[in-house]
């Protein structure tokens, strides 16, 4: 039989009579290979609960185009597995031992030309974690409370380069951007009332006067719309802006 090229014989198959050879080798290469399966969505979850892990990996493996590659229980070792697989998104908990989520994130964007994906799941919704987390590169937010399919559909989006960010997480984080931020003095202030100090006390370790403290804790209850003190702190602590385990 006379040789013919592979996109003669399958531009011919229509041409060739019934049942002749040249018909029935351009039935055969007209059969494309199996076509190859679809890349799964490589993720690594970095979060020091146990049960997280688990529920995420069960969330996520059950999809047919998501895969979990590893899994980390505190930061540094969130680093090194980011490194051993190069995953497509990471799922991240922003509190972690040894290296906190915000350590995570500012290490591994500054030394990549590749920014990492990064989806970070957490049980404080603070706004000032949100506006951290996002301004340092992270593309999509999650509470710990999300839904499955939500959870799914931030995987998917941010593996494509997309941003994902709830409702709910977007109007807190519009409204913390709409009011005055404290200065940094303020915050200085508000951390020593936090430990209960006297206007007399926080002039001393902040080498101020009273007077200075005294137009602060006004300008501070002011930003907060707050009552007193003690509303401004509980305030405080609701947006992140001061964590009382830390004073």
């Amino acid at each position: 039989m006379t040789s013919i090229a592979i996109e003669d014989c399958q531009s011919a198959q229509w041409k060739a009579r019934p049942g002749s050879t040249d018909g029935h080798l351009a039935a055969l290469t007209s059969r494309s290979s199996p076509p190859e399966k679809a890349k799964k969505i490589s993720v690594l979850i970095a979060d020091d609960h146990p049960v997280v892990r688990l529920g995420l990996g069960a969330i996520l493996n059950s999809q047919n185009d998501m895969e979990i590659v590893a899994e980390a229980a505190d930061g540094e070792e969130a680093c090194r597995l980011y490194d051993q697989h190069c995953p497509d998104v990471l799922m991240l908990d922003l509190r972690m031992p040894k290296k906190d989520g915000l350590q995570i994130i500012a290490e591994l964007m500054v030394r990549r030309v590749s920014k990492p994906r990064i989806v970070v799941m957490t049980s404080s919704d603070q706004e000032q974690n949100i506006r951290r987390a996002l301004s340092a590169g992270v593309k999509g937010f999650l509470a710990k409370r999300s839904h499955p399919q939500q959870i799914r559909e931030a995987v998917r989006r941010v593996a494509q380069g997309e941003s994902f960010l709830p409702q709910e997480i977007g109007l807190k984080l519009a409204e913390s951007m709409s009011r005055s931020e404290l200065s940094r003095r303020e915050a200085q202030v508000l951390q020593c009332l936090a430990l209960g100090r006297s206007n007399k006390e926080i002039g001393r370790a902040l080498y101020i006067g009273e007077g200075t403290v005294k137009h602060h804790v006004k300008s501070i209850l002011s930003k907060l719309d707050a009552m007193g003190r003690v509303e401004a702190i509980a305030i405080a602590v609701q947006r992140g802006l001061i964590h009382l385990e830390r004073v």
